[in-house]
């Protein structure tokens, strides 16, 4: 039989394909923050069920999720901060994260930058009593004088090494004599800026200094008590669902009916 060319033997491609919703294969758990923040109700995330030998807690565990503080916080105030979780333990249908890192919005970094001052910024790698090595970066601007009737405020180079090395002392005192858990409350109060600004008021007056970004360089060994510490009033879902009170297995239903 000689076939004929340009025709496709058979039906059309893909006429027997079956449309599945992605979505039916999907599980959405929780996310979880710490006690330490106000709102610990975070999201919601999505991740594939599990099959076979391939788990869903094990794609969950180590995912980073980025929210906003004032979110967290429930206050506007904060809303140029953006706050990073890491996924460290996934119980019943609840993903308990911990803080990964901090940073600022774009539209507030630019908000910042003006003319007529000298922007200083300063970075260093602590190490917490807990283990954690953070990357912590500082930003400081140059402030004009009471009564200064000059319109810039440059500082000179010496200044600049002065204060650049008094907010890396600053902020290495602050990661060695506390634990993530109570270095995290003090980076979102801001208390380390005011201390940066008054220590550095007799070199040179300073106005908006932040510490802007924090980055989580190392983290020790997982421990999964100290994890729940920080879990202590945060309620949690399990994933497990309370069997009908109809079900009965069909196999105990055949043994259990009288033989005719």
């Amino acid at each position: 039989m000689v076939q004929q060319k340009g025709k496709k033997q058979g039906g059309k491609k893909g006429a027997k394909r079956r449309v599945v919703d992605p979505f039916a294969k999907k599980e959405v758990y929780d996310v979880k923050a710490p006690s330490i923040f106000a709102n610990t109700a975070v999201c919601k995330t999505f991740v594939n069920k599990s099959a076979g030998q391939k788990i869903s807690s094990d794609y969950l565990r180590g995912r980073v999720f980025e929210t906003n503080l004032a979110d967290l916080q429930n206050n506007d105030e904060l809303a140029y901060r953006k706050v990073k979780l890491v996924c460290e333990e996934v119980q019943g249908r609840s993903c308990l994260t911990n803080f990964y890192g901090l940073d600022f919005t774009r539209d507030w970094l630019c908000s910042l930058l003006r003319k007529w001052q000298t922007l200083i910024e300063a970075h260093v790698d602590a190490v917490t009593k807990d283990g954690y090595r953070l990357r912590m970066f500082c930003i400081g601007f140059t402030a004009r004088r009471a009564n200064q009737v000059k319109k810039t405020c440059y500082a000179k180079q010496s200044q600049v090494l002065q204060i650049r090395k008094i907010m890396m002392d600053t902020m290495t005192n602050a990661a060695q004599s506390n634990d993530l858990k109570n270095l995290v409350p003090i980076l979102i109060s801001e208390s380390l800026s005011k201390d940066i600004t008054k220590a550095c008021a007799h070199i040179f007056p300073l106005q908006n200094v932040y510490v802007r970004k924090v980055k989580m360089v190392k983290r020790p060994k997982f421990d999964i008590t100290k994890l729940l510490e920080m879990y202590k009033n945060v309620p949690m879902e399990t994933a497990s669902k309370t069997e009908d009170s109809g079900a009965q297995n069909l196999l105990t239903q055949e043994l259990q009916e009288p033989q005719e």
